[in-house]
C-alpha cells in the first residue's frame, strides 16, 4: 500500500503498538522463541534447567560446567593482568566451576591455588576436584589476604542459609574478589544478605542474570555483573517459562511517529486536579505531554481553576463536573492522585472506575485506600513508593518482588513499587526490574511526572504492564539526562524537559531488539 493509500486511524483511537520484541516475555512471545537476553532466572529456574540438562544427556552437565569455568576464566584474563589467584571452592557445582576455572588459568601460566571452603559433595564437583593437580592451601583469612585475586566459587545462586562466620571472615580478608554466579551470601531471588558479605569487583552469571544481581543490598556486593552463555541447549531455553525480566527497550515498544498522526491518535491523557497541591497535577500533565501524548487535560473544580489556567498554555483545563466530562470523547485515560487530598480522591476515583476508565492511581488515591487495598481494585496501574505501599498493603518486607507480585494479584492491577530497583508487577505474576535510573530522581514532583508518563503509555495503546514498564524506563532515562545537565541535582521540571529525548533513545533501543 502506498503512503497515499494508508488508512488513517479513526479519531479517538490510538494506533496499534508494535509487537513485543522477539524473545521477550510470555505475552506476545511466539512458541519456539529463544530465551530473551532480558530474562532474569530465579534460583528455581536454574535448578529446573540443570535438571533438564541432566535428563537430555548424562554428559551435558559436565560440558556445561566446563563452559561455565571457561567463562569465568576468560572474564579474569580479560580484565586482570596475570597475578596470584586463589580459588575458593564450595561443596556443590559452583565449586566445580571453580576447579575448572583454576585449571584453565593455570594452563595459561597464571599462579593459581585452590582452597576448599568445604569438601566437594556433588559427583561433578568431586570429579573436577580430582582433576586439579596444582597447589591446595588451607581455607583461612591469611590465605585470602596473601592472594592478589580471590575467586568466589563457594555457593553461587543456590545458598539457602546464612554463610558461616569462617567464610565471611575469609572473604573479608580478601583485597579483590571475582564471584561466579553470585557472591557468597547474596540471595539470588531477593538480593538479601545472608550473613556478612564482602563486595566483589566483578560477578560472572551463567545463562542469564538473577534478580539478586539487581536488588539491594545484594546488588552493591556484586560489582560489575556480566551474563555468560555456557551452551545451555535451545531445547531447554526455548519457550522456558520465565516470569521476570530486566526492564529495557525491547521488552516493550512504543509506537513511532506516523505521517497520519493527529493529537487524538497519539492519545489523550486526563488528570484530576486538586485544590491544595495543584503543582503536582501540573507536573503529571507535563509528564504526559513531554513523553508523547497528543493532548493533556486537567479536570478542575471551577473555584480553583486559576492556577491551572496560569500553567503551560498547551494544557487544556476543564471545569465541567466529572460525570459530564466522562460522557465526552477521549476521556478513557486518567491520572488520579497527584496533588489530591484523600477525600478528593475518594470522590473522584470511584466515578472514574464506574465509567470504566483506564486509571493510573498515585499519591492521594493511595492515601485514600490506606489499609483497604480493595478500594483500588479496577485501577490499571498503581505507582506507590515504599511508604505508600506499606500504608495500603503492609510493609514491603525483604522480598520486594514477591511483595509487589502479591499486591498486584490481590487487586488485579499492575503495581509499580518505586525504589533503587523499581519492581513492575502484573497480576499474572510477570515482573520487570528497572535499574535504568538515578538517585537524582529523589526529588519532589518526580513521582507525579512518572504518573503522567504512565498515562501517556497507556493512551498510546500499550497494555498496562508494558505501559508501566515503558514509562518507568523513560522516567529513568529522563532522570539520568537531567542529572547530567544539572550537575547531578535536577528538579522535577528538569526531568520533564528530558522526556522527549528519553523517548527518542527508547526508539533507538528497539531498532534492533535482538
Amino acid at each position: 500500500m502506498s503512503l497515499g493509500q494508508q488508512k488513517a486511524p479513526k479519531a479517538g483511537e490510538s494506533r496499534p503498538t508494535q509487537p513485543l520484541a522477539a524473545g521477550n516475555g510470555e505475552a506476545g512471545r511466539p512458541e519456539g522463541q529463544r530465551l530473551s537476553p532480558l530474562a532474569l532466572l530465579s534460583v528455581a529456574d536454574s535448578r529446573v534447567m540443570d535438571a533438564q540438562a541432566e535428563r537430555l544427556s548424562s554428559a551435558l552437565p559436565e560440558e556445561l560446567m566446563q563452559h561455565a569455568g571457561s567463562a569465568g576464566a576468560y572474564e579474569i584474563m580479560r580484565h586482570y593482568a596475570p597475578c596470584r589467584v586463589l580459588v575458593a571452592c564450595g561443596p556443590g557445582n559452583n565449586g566445580g566451576d571453580g576447579y575448572v576455572l583454576a585449571r584453565i588459568l593455570r594452563a595459561q601460566g597464571w599462579r593459581v591455588e585452590i582452597t576448599p571452603a568445604l569438601p566437594p559433595q556433588t559427583p561433578l564437583a568431586r570429579a573436577m576436584a580430582a582433576r586439579w593437580k596444582g597447589a591446595v592451601v588451607p581455607f583461612s583469612p591469611q590465605a585470602a589476604a596473601e592472594a592478589e585475586l580471590v575467586v568466589d566459587a563457594v555457593f553461587g545462586a543456590g545458598l539457602s542459609r546464612p554463610v558461616s562466620p569462617e567464610i565471611a571472615a575469609f572473604f573479608a580478608a580478601a583485597d579483590r574478589i571475582v564471584a561466579l554466579d553470585l557472591p557468597a551470601g547474596v540471595n539470588g531471588d531477593t538480593g538479601q544478605l545472608m550473613g556478612e558479605v564482602a563486595r566483589c569487583e566483578r560477578t560472572v552469571a551463567f545463562v542469564r542474570r538473577r534478580p539478586g544481581h539487581f536488588l539491594l543490598p545484594g546488588a552493591e556486593k556484586c560489582g560489575f555483573t556480566r551474563a555468560a552463555e555456557i551452551g545451555m541447549p535451545a531445547r531447554i531455553t526455548t519457550g522456558f517459562p520465565v516470569r521476570c525480566w530486566r526492564n529495557e527497550p525491547g521488552l516493550w515498544r512504543l509506537p513511532r511517529q506516523h505521517p497520519l498522526d493527529n493529537k487524538y491518535t497519539r492519545g489523550v491523557v486526563n488528570v484530576c486536579g486538586g485544590t491544595v497541591m495543584p503543582g503536582a497535577a501540573l507536573l503529571a500533565t507535563e509528564g504526559a505531554r513531554r513523553s508523547g501524548c497528543g493532548m493533556a487535560r486537567i479536570a478542575s473544580d471551577p473555584a480553583h481553576v486559576g492556577v491551572f489556567r496560569n500553567g503551560p498554555p498547551g494544557i487544556i483545563v476543564d471545569t465541567a463536573p466529572l460525570a459530564e466530562l466522562l460522557t465526552q470523547p477521549h476521556r478513557k485515560y486518567w491520572v488520579c492522585g497527584p496533588g489530591l487530598l484523600p477525600q478528593e480522591a475518594g470522590t473522584l476515583f470511584p466515578v472514574l472506575l464506574e465509567a470504566q476508565c483506564c486509571v493510573v492511581a498515585d499519591a492521594g488515591t493511595l492515601d485514600w485506600a490506606r489499609e483497604d487495598p480493595q478500594k483500588l481494585r479496577g485501577a490499571a496501574v498503581l505507582t506507590p513508593h515504599d511508604g505508600e505501599f506499606a500504608r495500603v498493603f503492609g510493609p514491603v518486607g525483604p522480598d520486594r518482588v514477591e511483595s509487589a507480585r502479591k499486591a498486584a494479584s490481590l487487586i488485579g492491577s499492575v503495581v509499580v513499587l518505586k525504589g533503587y530497583t523499581t519492581v513492575i508487577a502484573a497480576p499474572d505474576g510477570r515482573v520487570a526490574l528497572n535499574v535504568h535510573a538515578t538517585p537524582a530522581l529523589a526529588t519532589a514532583g518526580s513521582g507525579d511526572v512518572l504518573s503522567g508518563t504512565v498515562g501517556t503509555c497507556l493512551a498510546a495503546g500499550l497494555p498496562p504492564w508494558e505501559a508501566a514498564c515503558a514509562a518507568v524506563w523513560l522516567h529513568g532515562e529522563a532522570g539520568r539526562r537531567a542529572a547530567w545537565s544539572e550537575g547531578g541535582w535536577p528538579i522535577a521540571e528538569d526531568i520533564v524537559a528530558q522526556l522527549g529525548h528519553a523517548r527518542g533513545t527508547a526508539e533507538k533501543g528497539t531498532d534492533d531488539p535482538g
